[in-house]
């Protein structure tokens, strides 16, 4: 059975200076997504973000990337899920994750923010509802805690850009997996490949 993924949101924060940082790697992967399924992205105003719609048979599935700045995403999310009515489960957010080398993704639905303040504002505006899925990409993390801020908001040096843009290739062709045979397969595939 399908995956039940009617929005899939890519975390980031607008900007070219921001463009290439591990903080964007959403970003990368809603872009690479659009290119693999060959979908237009557009700005939405009233969405705070840049959208896109994945052809048929998966119609029903919208693409968001938030032009709030990271500590803002849910001001992006929620009005768009308000409008076409998706539930939180129906969400797959995409971010940057400390907790996993370059070159590693995982899925995972619920738990908390892990102090990622994109994830944060979304459990937030969705009324402190954490239900939702992650697809969390890994840029390492730092050795100490005061260098994290730092660190997501830097280049990544070319053999870890590498990695990252390599899981994320691995990582929609996943989602892809997902919408067509369900989440089992999608992690099945995913968690295997490295």
């Amino acid at each position: 059975m399908s995956a039940d993924i009617r929005l899939i949101v890519g975390l980031g924060n607008p900007g070219s200076e921001y463009e290439q940082t591990r903080h964007n790697a959403g970003f990368w992967f809603i872009n690479e997504l659009a290119r693999h399924f060959s979908t237009p992205l557009t700005s939405e105003p009233k969405y705070f973000g840049i959208t896109g719609r994945l052809p048929t048979p998966y119609s029903d599935t919208r693409l968001l990337m938030p032009m709030t700045f990271m500590n803002r995403s849910g001001q992006a999310v929620a009005p768009l899920a308000n409008f076409f009515k998706v539930a939180p489960e129906q969400v797959l957010v995409v971010h940057d994750e400390l907790d996993l080398a370059p070159g590693i993704a995982r899925f995972k639905q619920g738990g908390g923010h892990g102090g990622h303040n994109g994830l944060k504002d979304i459990i937030r505006c969705f009324g402190n509802n954490s239900n939702f899925h992650r697809l969390r990409i890994g840029i390492g993390h730092p050795g100490h805690s005061d260098q994290v801020t730092p660190h997501v908001l830097g280049r990544p040096p070319q053999s870890e850009r590498e990695a990252i843009i390599s899981i994320i290739d691995d990582a929609v062709r996943a989602v892809d997996i997902a919408l067509a045979t369900g989440w089992l397969d999608a992690k099945q595939y995913l968690h295997s490949v490295r």
